[in-house]
């Protein structure tokens, strides 16, 4: 899912009169457009989600787009990866394709929210139960540190009778100095009456913001030996590894 960002900044110069400072944040305000179209393109040495490889420990292309509306807060958006695991599943088909639209803003200036809803396609999968999911979220942050829970109103990415269930995120992005972002995060998945499938994750990472590029390295784990590639090697999709990709928005 896209984690959409906003930076606030207080600049002080000595002598400018407190009229003169109010003026130039009534200008940087005006420049906030009321509409938003960005896009994004990545490629990761592991697409990781909630822990499980999406790519048997391989890389992945991904790419999306998110139109905003600051008055309101409300926005769309759409994402794609590659991925390997509905192939893997016996199914069909090697793409996720993301929708979602939610609303975000504040309550305080250091509270915020963001609720929405988010549908995972998977073109043409064959798999039964199908592994087309669609999921409910709600997020509060405070400052950098937030907490998100997501329910699946259908099934679960093709578990049978799972509907309803749910993950909880907790974590926190910390800027820290020179674009430097420490990235900490604590998950929980409940698969419903898949009580063997349900587990913990965790990740520990860093991004730079290089300007016209960002880069990002993660240690990333789980704690279940559940979810497995397919023979001979029967990969442990949820080991602990390092996780690198670079993304640029435009």
């Amino acid at each position: 899912m896209k984690k959409i960002l906003y930076f606030a900044g207080l600049m002080t110069v000595i002598g400018v009169t407190a009229f003169t400072a109010n003026c130039s944040q009534a200008e940087e305000a005006a420049a906030v457009p009321d509409n938003a179209l960005t896009f994004n393109a990545s490629l990761v040495s592991d697409y990781r989600f909630r822990g499980i490889s999406q790519t048997r420990l391989e890389p992945a292309l991904q790419g999306g787009a998110d139109y905003s509306n600051n008055p309101t807060g409300i926005y769309v958006g759409t994402w794609l990866s590659t991925l390997k695991w509905i192939k893997d599943s016996g199914g069909s088909g090697n793409v996720e394709w993301d929708i979602y639209a939610g609303k975000k803003g504040n309550f305080t200036q250091d509270l915020s929210y963001d609720f929405g809803v988010l549908t995972y396609v998977y073109p043409s999968n064959d798999l039964h139960p199908n592994a087309d999911t669609t999921e409910l979220y709600g997020q509060l942050g405070y400052g950098p540190a937030y907490i998100k829970y997501s329910q699946s109103v259908t099934n679960l990415f093709g578990f049978a009778n799972s509907k309803n269930s749910g993950y909880l995120d907790i974590g926190a992005n910390i800027d820290v100095t020179n674009g430097y972002t420490v990235n900490l995060h604590a998950g929980h998945q409940t698969v419903k009456n898949n009580s063997a499938s349900s587990y913990n994750d965790w990740k520990v990472g860093l991004t730079k913001d290089f300007g016209f590029l960002s880069g990002s390295v993660a240690l990333i784990g789980t704690d279940t030996k559940s979810y497995v590639g397919p023979s001979p090697d029967r990969k442990d999709l949820g080991k602990t590894a390092l996780v690198i990709s670079a993304t640029k928005t435009f």
